[in-house]
């Protein structure tokens, strides 16, 4: 049941402050608590996304306005566990609430997000907010959830014993949003109490480094006493910290660090540990509090959760469903998807007919019919495929799956030196590096989110699914949608063996460290937001058809001008193209590329690929669309019309397997190598990471092809 938040709270020493102090709210809470989703709603439309400067830490900042016609700067912080942060992101996320970031003010007023189904882990983040002393507001989120879990949250008296405003919110259906805005509006602050105490002595030693942490760094007491318990738990980490900035970005100076050494030798003395105190003494004043506010009336045994995640977590049925899914979905995209991309095709066959009517003969309809309707087409029929693609990512991540597979890959993840956390920018890179690289900055240890960086480009993106499928279509043109989707399926997989077997390397050689602990927690399985499904589509598809509108768009231009000049008299068909500045670039590749069964077109393709991998299907529709095999009706009958001067098919299946092969390793993608660059802030690593996946891409084609014709195939 939800019980609404009181709007008047004479008991806790609310107090109205003058309107004009609220000008920044910052959002924070634990990751998975709804935190984005509220600030969606706050801000709608009315925000950027950028980076901090000098960071990659990513900034997300909007405006809200109040029933007054009032502007409020609303920040949307990385989510967090704790003010102990391990990761850049929870680094800055705490900096910002200190007010120790240059750009960025410090915020006039909080609200901490709290997944109400958790209650007791995320109170924990909000005990150590308080301690800061910044005024803040509980945003209850998810209350339906509690309620289908058959559970009562008194939201009023835990706001009594918090010490501040609790709101019962439903961000993802507006509830609650304009309680929380009236709240903003009428710029309440709350004079909090410590509710929490450890030993005796430990307090008395707390006390001593607040006292020298006001005295040395002239901080206030709230924020010393917070500073003061992280100094405390860092232990031997201290030792060394003279000439470092520590967790709060400051500098230590060497008779503070003195200082709390002799305070940590004097409780190791007396068997106290600060760290283990202070988390013991929050969850004992956390358990006080929900005793008091927290009444659960369903008490009959395990839950649905519970019952599903004793399926999909198994150490055998886990495999068996997370294999089961990803066959699924690509099952329904060599079947489902197989209706609107011949719609497409007929779309684009009409226009080409069009444009050869309407334009008289010349290199302005043929650069039109053969450069941009061919290259441009030849990627955009793939975008059913791309959608059905993402519809399953989403849903995967809206309903919790996604962290379930996780938690079962931390079984094969752990083998190899990395963490399940490790899976989940992994499995975010099936649709695109991008995000999934940038995802790494939650993993703790810069040298597992190092590698994690460097393996991730191994994950089979969304850009190499036009590539597979053009090749399974030749390689089995007589094939069952399982059958391909079996091959699909083969493709994927072989990446994450690949990324598992590089990270092994990279982590007994450049990137050697001890074995992470893996601790996630599996969220509750949720109905899947259709709209924020179909946004997250649309959003997905507008990026691919905005890269196939301007980069491809672009590249087709040019390939065709390469492919179209020099012109020379008398020369026709693939005799005029192997002549051309891009016939002579395949030429000049071919000798290299000959080993694993490639042509000099081929060769252009791989070339014009290197900008992103899906240009190499719009590569290959320019290069048939101009050669000997124009008369095809379709790219798929032109690689199987195409032959070597001797008369020998040129895209034997072993050549498509290889192909597939070297585009599962290659990093193709001249933006993944901008994002890479960017989150190491060196050259020197996204440089390694394009010259390895050469290397291995060039020596698995080649296994591929040497190995497949020494056993008869060809």
């Amino acid at each position: 049941m939800l019980r609404s938040f009181p709007k008047r709270m004479s008991s806790l020493n609310v107090q109205s402050s003058p309107q004009s102090l609220i000008k920044t709210v910052a959002l924070t809470g634990n990751p998975n608590s709804g935190k984005t989703t509220l600030f969606n709603a706050f801000t709608k439309l009315r925000q950027k996304v950028g980076n901090y400067p000098g960071v990659t830490v990513e900034r997300k900042t909007g405006t809200l306005m109040l029933a007054n016609d009032r502007v409020v700067n609303v920040i949307d912080l990385p989510g967090m566990y704790s003010l102990a942060v391990r990761s850049p992101d929870e680094q800055l996320a705490r900096n910002v609430l200190m007010g120790r970031t240059h750009d960025t003010p410090k915020p006039d007023l909080v609200i901490c997000v709290v997944d109400a189904g958790n209650l007791e882990r995320n109170l924990y983040l909000v005990s150590q907010l308080q301690d800061l002393g910044l005024p803040m507001i509980i945003a209850l989120n998810m209350m339906d959830e509690v309620e289908r879990q058959g559970k009562e949250i008194d939201a009023a008296r835990l706001s009594r014993l918090l010490g501040m405003p609790v709101v019962p919110t439903v961000a993802s259906q507006n509830k609650g949003i304009e309680e929380l805005k009236q709240l903003i509006s009428e710029g309440v602050t709350v004079s909090y109490q410590r509710g929490w105490r450890m030993a005796p002595d430990l307090e008395e030693e707390v006390e001593q480094l607040v006292r020298l942490l006001v005295q040395h760094e002239h901080m206030d007491r709230h924020a010393a006493f917070a500073e003061a318990l992280i100094l405390l738990s860092l232990g031997a980490k201290l030792k060394n910290e003279e000439k470092k900035p520590g967790p709060a970005q400051w500098f230590y100076k060497e008779q503070l660090i003195r200082q709390i050494n002799m305070i940590q030798d004097r409780l190791r003395l007396k068997g106290l540990r600060a760290r283990t105190a202070a988390i013991e003494a929050r969850y004992d004043w956390i358990k006080s509090i929900l005793k008091q506010c927290v009444r659960d009336k369903n008490k009959q045994g395990e839950d649905l959760t519970e019952r599903i995640d004793a399926v999909v977590t198994h150490k055998l049925w886990g495999w068996v469903f997370f294999l089961g899914i990803m066959a699924l979905m690509f099952y329904m995209i060599f079947t489902i998807a197989t209706y609107p991309m011949d719609w497409i095709d007929a779309g684009f066959t009409q226009l080409g007919d069009w444009v050869t009517r309407t334009l008289p003969e010349g290199q302005l309809r043929n650069l039109i019919v053969n450069g941009i309707i061919a290259g441009v087409g030849g990627v955009v029929i793939f975008l059913p495929q791309i959608l059905i693609l993402f519809f399953f990512i989403s849903l995967l991540q809206d309903t919790g799956y996604m962290a379930r597979t996780a938690f079962i890959m931390d079984r094969v993840m752990s083998k190899v030196g990395l963490h399940g956390k490790s899976f989940i920018p992994l499995l975010s890179s099936f649709a695109c590096a991008i995000p999934g690289i940038m995802s790494a900055r939650t993993i703790e240890s810069p040298k597992d989110r190092l590698v994690t960086i460097l393996v991730a480009p191994l994950m089979s993106c969304s850009a190499r699914l036009p590539v597979y499928t053009i090749m399974i279509a030749v390689l089995m043109p007589a094939a069952t949608g399982m059958q391909k989707a079996g091959i699909m399926l083969t493709m994927y997989m072989l990446g994450i063996v690949g990324a598992c077997l590089m990270a092994w390397l990279f982590k007994k050689t450049l990137l050697r460290s001890q074995k992470p602990v893996f601790i996630m927690e599996l969220p509750p399985y949720r109905w899947p937001s259709w709209h924020a499904v179909m946004i997250h589509m649309w959003e997905r598809s507008r990026l691919f058809l905005k890269r196939a509108g301007t980069i491809i768009l672009a590249l087709s231009v040019i390939l065709w001008v390469l492919m179209s000049y020099p012109r020379h008299e008398g020369l026709q068909g693939s005799d005029a193209l192997k002549a051309s500045f891009a016939g002579q670039m395949g030429t000049a590749l071919e000798p290299v590329i000959k080993p694993l069964g490639y042509d000099w077109r081929i060769g252009i393709g791989l070339i014009g690929s290197f900008a992103a991998r899906e240009v190499f299907v719009s590569t290959m529709s320019i290069v048939f669309n101009l050669g000997d095999e124009a008369q095809e009706n379709s790219l798929r009958e032109a690689f199987q019309a195409a032959h070597w001067p001797d008369g020998r098919p040129l895209f034997t299946p072993l050549v498509c397997l290889s192909l597939m092969v070297f585009y599962v390793f290659a990093l193709q993608c001249v933006s993944t190598i901008a994002i890479v660059w960017r989150e190491t802030n060196s050259w020197q690593w996204p440089l390694f990471q394009f010259v390895y996946m050469a290397i291995l891409a060039y020596l698995a084609a080649l296994a591929v092809c040497q190995l497949g014709r020494m056993m008869g195939f060809v």
